[in-house]
Formats: C-alpha cells, structure tokens, sequence
C-alpha cells in the first residue's frame, strides 16, 4: 500500500529514542520529511543524522512555552511546509497517590500536558486541508495502570481534549488521532519492569495478561502511528487506537 507520504513534513517531537524515533523512521522509509526533537541537542544531532537527508534536528523541551511555534518554523524553514504533527513526550515519574511530590506533577503538567495542548494549536493553527495532529498517549486512557498514578492523571485528560479537538478541526479537513501504546520493548518499559525485585518475572507475568503473549516492538507502534499519521487514513479522525497485543479486553 502507498501510504501516500511522498513529501510530506511532520513535526515528531520525543523523537530521539522510544516510540517517537520509531515513528520517525517509518514516515522517512516511506518518503516523509521530518523534524525530530528531543532535550539534548547532541542526540538530536545523532538521531537525525542518522535517519538521513530527509530529517532535521531541533532540540527543545515541550515544557518551554517558546517551543510550539519555534517547530512549525522549522518545518517550513528546512521543508517548506507542514502536514501534521506527532505529539510524543517521555512518560512522567511512576509512583503511587502516596509518593508523587508537587514538583513532579508541576513537571509532568508542563511537559506532557501542557506542552502537547501548546504544541496542538500551534499547528491547528498552521495546518490546512489533509494536516493531522496525533497524540502518543497511553492505555491508561481506558483503565488505570498501577504504579503510574500521574500518567493516570494527564493521559486521559489529553485524550479528551484530542476529541474535542477533532470536532473543532473536522471541518477543516484537520484530523486528530491518539495512539495508545501497551507494553511496548522499550527502555521506558525496561525502566517499569525495573522496578520489582524480579523484572524477568514481571515481565512474563505481564505477557501472560496479553493476547498475543509478547511485548510489542517499537517498530510495530511506529508503523501504526505512520499510518494514522498518512493521508491512507484519511476519514479516521477522533479515535483512540490502541497498540497493546490485545491487552485492553473491553471494545
């Protein structure tokens, strides 16, 4: 299938490792155009040298307020234009209701809120008929996830404004999806797993809850974010797409 993203320029932000590089160099291999962001500029450089001509790098942190406006420059300025975005941010500091401090909800509000809300109407505003703005989220949309009470907190607060978002910029022809990653083999899942005793044993237990009986891999995620990203999605807008192996069991 072409997914028809010959050219086109997005803006990937949490790019240089995890689900955001794999998303990357999905929409690369298939003739996209990218920017790529991530804190330290030194592996932002590496990350897109290392994805080729066809991307740039541009550090910065979501929190910054300056940051929004600051990419959709730079995806015209290098590209020429811009065709949507992917909102991805390093999931906020695990802990129980018992544990978390104010500093780190105040952190987590900036960047993984606040930041992606920012980010959003920056490129709504930029965005004509075909663009799309995409949201990496988390199963916790749907159901709490244990040990992670502020993702708990912000992830389905920003899937709700996801949807209202879709309704204001359907009209525009401006899509808005979220993807919901499940356990996916990353090394923030290599962080979670971490944090028992046994993480092998964690990690078999929480396989043994999943359908297909395996964490999914980056690559799997960043093929189902480029998809909903690309024009061959063009009438899916609004909706929550979860790549977890089937491990949400409600519909």
């Amino acid at each position: 299938m072409d997914l028809g993203l010959k050219d086109r320029v997005y803006v990937v932000t949490g790019a240089t490792r995890g689900l955001g590089n794999a998303t990357a160099r999905e929409l690369v291999a298939d003739g996209a155009r990218v920017v790529v962001t991530g804190r330290d500029e030194k592996t932002v450089a590496e990350a897109a040298a290392e994805l080729g001509p066809n991307a740039v790098g541009v550090a910065a942190d979501n929190a910054d307020p300056a940051v929004a406006d600051r990419l959709v420059a730079a995806a015209r300025e290098h590209f020429g234009r811009l065709d949507g975005v992917l909102i991805s941010v390093g999931g906020p500091a695990p802990g129980f209701v018992a544990d978390n401090t104010d500093e780190q909800w105040q952190s987590a509000f900036d960047s993984v809120f606040l930041g992606a809300v920012r980010l959003a109407r920056a490129a709504a505003a930029a965005l004509g008929d075909g663009g799309v703005i995409g949201f990496v989220l988390s199963g916790s949309v749907h159901e709490p996830i244990p040990g992670l009470t502020i993702s708990n907190g912000l992830r389905p607060g920003l899937a709700g404004f996801a949807k209202s978002l879709s309704d204001e910029l359907g009209p525009r022809g401006i899509r808005v999806v979220g993807v919901l990653p499940g356990r996916i083999a990353t090394d923030r899942m290599r962080q979670l797993d971490g944090l028992s005793p046994d993480p092998e044993a964690t990690r078999t237990a929480n396989e043994s809850g999943i359908p297909l009986r395996r964490y999914g891999t980056p690559e799997e995620f960043g093929r189902t974010a480029a998809f909903l990203l690309s024009p061959a999605a063009s009438y899916v807008t609004g909706v929550m797409v979860p790549v977890d192996g089937g491990a949400r069991h409600g519909f």
